[in-house]
C-alpha cells in the first residue's frame, strides 16, 4: 500500500489528509445509467442531487429521539459512564473522548436496521419514492435486511469518509441514497458533493479498491477516490435544514464531511432505499 495525500476543496476551503492504498485509474465507461437511474425522471438529474423536504408534524423530533436512544444503547453497551438525563448528542464528544471508545461505539451505530427504530422509515421510502417518481423500499434484497447508518462527527477529528461513490458497492448500484442532518449540521459540517460528478467516466478518476482505502488507522468499505482528471476535488455542501434531506445518486462522489464547529459533534442519518423493480 502507498501513502497519498488526498488534497480537497470544500466551498473553496482547502484539505488535506493521508490515505494508505493501492490507487489506479479506472477502464473507460460510465457506471451511472442515464437512460434508467432512479432520477431519470428528475429534472436536476444532470446535478446529481436535491435538498428536499422530508418531514412533517412531529415526525423530526420522534426519529431524533429514536435516534438518540440507539446511541446511548450504544454508549452503555461499551460501559462508558454517562447521565442519561443530561446528554445531548452535541456533546457526545465529551462522553466518547478516544478514538478507540468512538470506534466502538460506532461499530454498534452504522450497522442498523428499521426494527431499531421507533419510527416508520417505509414511510420516508414511500415519500422519497414519491418525488422521484419511483416505487423505493427500505429491504435491500442483496444484504437481505434493511440498513441505516447513524454518522457521528466529532469536532476536531478525522471521523469522515473518504470522498467516495457509493455505487461501486454492487448492493449500492439501484438505490436513492438518504443524508438526513440531525444535530450539528451546518455549512461547516454538513456533507459535501461533487456536483455532476455521476457523470465522470471511470477512466478518468483514481481511486482504491472496495476495503482498499485506510485514513488514521481505520479500512473503509468504500473506496477512495482520490482526485479526478481535472486534478484536486472541489465540493460543496448542500446544507440541508432540519427537516429536509440531501437524496443524490449513489454515483455522485460525497463524502471527507469534515467537522469544523468547535464544540459540537455532528450527528446525522443515512439510509439508502432500493428501487423496487416491476
Amino acid at each position: 500500500m502507498n501513502t497519498k495525500t488526498c488534497h480537497i476543496y470544500l466551498d473553496n476551503t482547502p484539505y488535506a489528509f493521508k490515505v494508505k492504498g493501492d490507487f489506479f485509474w479506472g477502464k473507460e465507461e460510465l457506471l451511472y445509467n442515464k437512460a434508467d437511474s432512479v432520477l431519470s425522471k428528475m429534472s436536476w438529474e444532470a446535478e446529481g442531487y436535491k435538498v428536499v423536504t422530508a418531514f412533517i408534524n412531529d415526525e423530526f423530533e420522534r426519529l431524533k429521539k429514536s435516534l438518540t436512544q440507539n446511541i446511548m444503547d450504544a454508549i452503555k453497551a461499551n460501559n462508558i459512564s454517562f447521565n442519561e438525563d443530561t446528554f445531548t448528542l452535541e456533546k457526545y464528544h465529551e462522553v466518547v473522548n478516544t478514538n478507540e471508545l468512538h470506534n466502538q461505539v460506532i461499530d454498534i451505530t452504522r450497522n442498523l436496521e428499521n426494527k431499531d427504530f421507533d419510527f416508520n422509515i417505509d414511510a420516508l421510502a414511500e415519500r422519497f419514492g414519491d418525488i422521484l417518481g419511483y416505487k423505493l423500499t427500505s429491504w435491500v434484497e442483496e444484504l437481505q435486511k434493511s440498513h441505516i447508518q447513524i454518522r457521528i462527527s466529532r469536532p476536531n477529528s478525522l471521523d469522515i469518509n473518504p470522498p467516495h461513490r457509493d455505487g461501486y458497492l454492487s448492493y449500492w448500484e439501484d438505490i436513492i441514497n438518504v443524508w438526513i442532518p440531525i444535530v450539528g449540521c451546518n455549512e461547516k459540517a454538513s456533507l459535501p458533493v461533487l456536483p455532476g460528478s455521476h457523470l465522470i467516466p471511470e477512466n478518468e478518476i483514481l481511486r482504491t479498491e472496495s476495503k482498499g482505502a485506510e485514513i488514521n488507522g481505520n479500512i473503509y468499505y468504500v473506496p477512495c477516490i482520490l482526485e479526478t482528471k481535472t486534478g484536486s476535488i472541489k465540493m460543496i455542501r448542500p446544507n440541508p435544514k432540519q427537516g429536509e434531506a440531501l437524496i443524490f445518486t449513489p454515483f455522485l462522489i460525497h463524502g471527507a464531511a469534515v467537522n469544523n464547529n468547535k464544540d459540537i459533534t455532528r450527528v446525522s442519518l443515512e439510509l439508502r432505499f432500493p428501487r423496487i423493480l416491476d
